[in-house]
């Protein structure tokens, strides 16, 4: 790499970007002169906590993660709530929306994704949001001051989050689900019924296979109807069913995209110069909307940026927790099985406890706790090495501490 410094840009202040940043602060950032461009107006901030931040268990400082001296202190130009409209490829330039213009060396793109808003008749009126920012939870717990209504439509990973939120600053939640199954791309139908009675239990009102026709209201929300013509009162409806990578500058610059941007194993676009990461990118017909793999994609990405052209991401395992207080689940890698699968389940319905275990080829697949989820980073250890598991499968179930010793005799099995 040459002595003179490269301009590195990147677009997308979010959890990707900042954790690219980090990374490659550990090295010699010196060899880059660095702007971050961030299209809202706070520093770098952990998404996953908005939960908490929703539902007054923490405030907005404790979810900043780079407060603003900590671009100062590595000399990194901070632009935010600054929104870069296009790039110029040719003459390696970018634009930002008040017509200022930026030249580059390297380019990263950490664009994330755009929440989906289905077009549902009444979608655009006052009091209707998504759950993806700041600004969303600021506006949706202005709307529990004076509202008591709420009703969530979607009942994956988000939505869930985001009634118990919501019901946390005292609002009666309804969730609106349209499978069967909550959290249909984690559980199976025995952990879904498990849920949804957990959820119960603690007041929110679970509607799975709900369809709805519309929302109702002049200008704010008044009610949602269901295509059963069930009317349900709200003050607030919170749209949580689903995310889509933002390509939207990948795609006017023409770089090569489909479901997202297209990348190669060093996280390249079709552009050599252009490097993308997060939900934004389609890595070997895969997109990821969890935290972990974006974690891996920066490193892999800030290694390559520093010269080290071994370095190699083929993608990853996801694992997936609920963060609402007092359920205990965890889902990782192949969940369903099929007739290449041996399943091992256990189930005490009287603790309320299900864990099952996916195996193929000898080797575990997939992993679904619900109520005790001991063993799971073991597991997803496991899943991510494709280990062979053939001398303690019969173990397994019980987790790393039952396991044989390794001079073949086996540990007392002791009940929790």
């Amino acid at each position: 790499m040459s002595s003179k410094k490269q301009k590195l840009i990147l677009i997308g202040n979010g959890m990707a970007g900042t954790r690219l940043l980090e990374n490659l602060c550990k090295q010699d950032i010196s060899l880059y002169d660095i702007q971050v461009f961030g299209s809202e107006p706070h520093a770098g901030y952990n998404r996953i906590l908005l939960s908490p931040l929703l539902s007054g268990e923490q405030t907005l400082d404790d979810i900043i993660t780079h407060p603003l001296d900590w671009y100062d202190e590595y000399n990194i130009e901070f632009n935010s709530g600054k929104t870069v409209v296009d790039i110029d490829r040719d003459n390696k330039r970018i634009k930002d929306l008040d017509g200022k213009q930026y030249d580059y060396d390297k380019l990263v793109l950490a664009t994330g994704s755009d929440p989906f808003i289905p077009p549902i008749p009444g979608h655009k009126l006052k009091g209707v949001y998504s759950y993806r920012t700041i600004e969303d939870v600021n506006a949706m717990i202005a709307v529990t001051k004076t509202g008591s209504k709420a009703v969530v439509i979607g009942g994956g990973l988000l939505g869930l989050e985001a009634a118990y939120g919501l019901q946390k600053r005292g609002m009666d939640v309804t969730v609106l689900h349209l499978q069967a199954v909550l959290m249909e791309n984690q559980l199976d139908v025995t952990a879904s019924e498990s849920l949804i009675a957990s959820l119960t239990e603690k007041g929110l009102c679970i509607k799975t296979e709900a369809s709805t026709k519309k929302i109702n209201g002049d200008v704010e929300v008044e009610s949602v109807q269901l295509t059963d013509g069930t009317i349900i009162s709200a003050d607030i409806v919170v749209v949580a069913v689903g995310i889509r990578p933002n390509i939207y500058l990948g795609k006017k610059t023409g770089l090569d995209c489909e479901r997202g941007l297209l990348v190669n194993d060093q996280l390249q676009t079709s552009d050599e110069n252009i490097f993308a990461l997060g939900e934004c990118i389609q890595h070997r017909q895969k997109t990821y909307g969890l935290v972990s793999p974006l974690y891996e994609q920066a490193a892999i990405c800030a290694d390559y940026l520093m010269g080290n052209d071994s370095v190699s991401y083929t993608g990853s395992v996801t694992a997936t927790g609920l963060k609402v207080t007092g359920i205990n689940l965890f889902s990782a890698g192949q969940f369903l099985e099929d007739d290449e699968c041996k399943v091992i389940r256990l189930s005490d319905k009287e603790k309320n406890i299900y864990r099952k275990l996916v195996i193929k080829n000898n080797s575990l697949v997939g992993a679904l706790l619900y109520g005790d989820i001991t063993g799971s980073l073991w597991y997803q250890q496991l899943i991510e090495s494709q280990e062979e598991i053939t001398p303690y499968k019969e173990f397994i179930m019980f987790g790393s501490d039952y396991l044989p010793n390794k001079n073949g005799t086996d540990k007392t099995l002791i009940a929790a």
